[in-house]
């Protein structure tokens, strides 16, 4: 039994010094100064809660928004529409009496401003062998969409976790939902992040069977099939800022490396999250890692904009503008939208 308490102990060894030198590689990337221009150009998106579409939100609240969406330079909304259920049906509010009155203000209070219904679905383990959705839920999947759009919303929001790479489900409910809602309405899909290294995904997917990461193809076949691809910026799993800051540096490059490979996905605008939410809510909107913070992910979207050198097209998107707290929102606006120098 020695021989094999020693082989533990080595592999547990090895996991250490490879954790600690990864923590070290991604903490050396979140350095550097940003260029000036590597801030907010008007190209910002930002999440809502449903409470919007239940007329749980007052006069108060709406004036809020306005005002939230005005500085923070915010050109789209993505407010949570409905839950997708396995079998592809959506049940949520979109098409409510309060919805379509929060869309008929929004519109008038935020002509500029593009409001997307956000579709939500979360589902336990890989896709790898089955796909996400089958032909049938997508089917169901593609009316819903088809009927957000025709309640008003400028388009639709789809959030859909976790997904495998290569599982062809993904781009075939894409271009059907782009047929449904035709060419004017805008298509926002929220991607996985991308693996740091190539094959990165492998070791996550056999320790525990699920997936965390897309490869850069698997994002590029996203991308081609969507107006904005948002990467986002919270359950990163980081547990440090320095470590945090670097993941997020690496999405940013990462993600303009994918889309720029290939020129048919030069037209995909990307967004990447920025977390503003209580951690307490973490059964609502996700668990938060230890390292993250909205400061820290907005200085690192930065400096991954400057390395990457991508001046359009590219913005931020905040999770989420109704729960973000007065020290989020002005840690945002100071390093994202009004940054000093």
């Amino acid at each position: 039994m020695k021989w094999l308490l020693k082989r533990v102990l080595a592999a547990c060894a090895a996991v250490l010094v490879v954790t600690v030198a990864a923590g070290a590689l991604l903490g050396m990337r979140f350095s550097g100064d940003p260029a000036d221009w590597a801030a907010s150009r008007g190209e910002n998106g930002a999440w809502l809660s449903g409470a919007w579409l239940t007329g749980d939100k007052g006069a108060e609240d709406r004036a809020e928004l306005r005002d939230r969406v005005a500085r923070g330079q915010i050109g789209e909304l993505y407010v949570l529409a409905g839950e997708i259920g396995a079998d592809g049906a959506v049940r949520g509010g979109y098409g409510s009496a309060a919805a379509r009155d929060f869309l008929g203000w929004a519109a008038e209070e935020l002509p500029d401003t593009a409001v997307l219904g956000w579709l939500r679905h979360r589902a336990d383990g890989s896709s790898l062998v089955e796909d996400r959705f089958g032909e049938d839920a997508r089917g169901r999947l593609v009316a819903a969409a088809g009927e957000v759009a025709g309640a008003g919303f400028d388009g639709v929001h789809l959030d859909v976790s976790p997904v495998s790479v290569n599982d062809p489900s993904m781009p075939r409910l894409l271009d059907a939902v782009r047929e449904e809602i035709g060419g004017d309405a805008v298509l926002s899909v929220q991607a996985l992040p991308v693996e740091l290294i190539p094959g990165l995904r492998a070791p996550f997917f056999a320790i525990d069977r699920g997936e965390r990461y897309w490869s850069k193809g698997y994002l590029r076949r996203i991308a081609e099939r969507a107006d904005i691809v948002v990467i986002p910026g919270h359950a990163s799993g980081m547990p440090v800022r320095s470590m945090y800051g670097g993941y997020m540096v690496r999405q940013v490059e990462e993600a303009v490396a994918a889309l720029e490979q290939r020129e048919e996905s030069a037209g995909a605008a990307l967004r990447f999250g920025v977390p503003g939410y209580d951690p307490d809510d973490a059964e609502q909107w996700g668990e938060a890692s230890g390292g993250e913070g909205t400061a820290t992910a907005v200085q690192a979207v930065r400096i991954g904009l400057t390395e990457a050198d991508r001046r359009e097209n590219a913005g931020t998107a905040l999770y989420l503008l109704d729960t973000a707290d007065d020290e989020q929102w002005r840690a945002y606006l100071e390093g994202w939208v009004e940054p000093a120098g």
